[in-house]
């Protein structure tokens, strides 16, 4: 059985994974540089448009929501886990499928909200699906996740160095905090292609 530690390093790794206590993220490579909020690339054609469309309708799907799910670990005759995660903002970089997320990841007595590297997003048709392949980070190990994101939940496969399993929850969008309350309300992010 992973300890708390192990389990926030394994989760964090897992659906976002260049997310690690102590590691400068000045020492991995950059894939692309932080552009405008998707939506304002200038356009030529309708397929321009479109594809500018369904990135900023991505970016507002993604940003403010939380992430609530279970994860697995092939192998292991255990239930699945509890996982936690909030995406406060999303950006899609200049090139290629990269974007820019700040995340807020809570445990225990932490509350950190950082932003990640970039993350790389591939499309399935319609359907966005985050990307890892097989990255490795010096002293952390290999990691590998498939998530597709889809009608307010969000599922995959993830793998870190030989331990891997499946992910799944889902997706609800955060409402603005109220005064006095330590806790947003969320609700369904359920959208009709994503």
């Amino acid at each position: 059985m992973l300890n708390q530690k192990s389990q926030l390093l394994l989760l964090t790794l897992t659906f976002f994974p260049f997310f690690c206590c102590g590691t400068s993220f000045a020492q991995l490579p950059v894939a692309a540089q932080p552009s405008q909020p998707a939506g304002q690339v200038p356009s030529g054609s309708k397929s321009d448009d479109a594809q500018a469309a369904r990135l900023e309708k991505l970016a507002k799907y993604l940003t403010n929501t939380r992430w609530t799910g279970q994860f697995t670990v092939t192998g292991k005759d255990t239930p699945p886990t509890s996982e936690h995660y909030e995406i406060t903002q999303a950006i899609k970089a200049e090139e290629g499928d990269y974007w820019n997320l700040v995340v807020r990841i809570k445990y225990g007595a932490n509350d950190t909200t950082l932003p990640l590297p970039p993350i790389e997003i591939k499309w399935a048709g319609e359907t966005p699906v985050i990307t890892v392949d097989k990255v490795t980070i010096p002293g952390l190990g290999t990691f590998d996740a498939r998530v597709l994101i889809r009608g307010g939940q969000y599922a995959g496969t993830w793998s870190h160095d030989e331990v891997g399993g499946h992910l799944f929850g889902k997706i609800e969008k955060l409402e603005a905090e109220p005064q006095g309350s330590a806790k947003p309300e969320a609700k369904p992010a359920v959208d009709k292609q994503n």
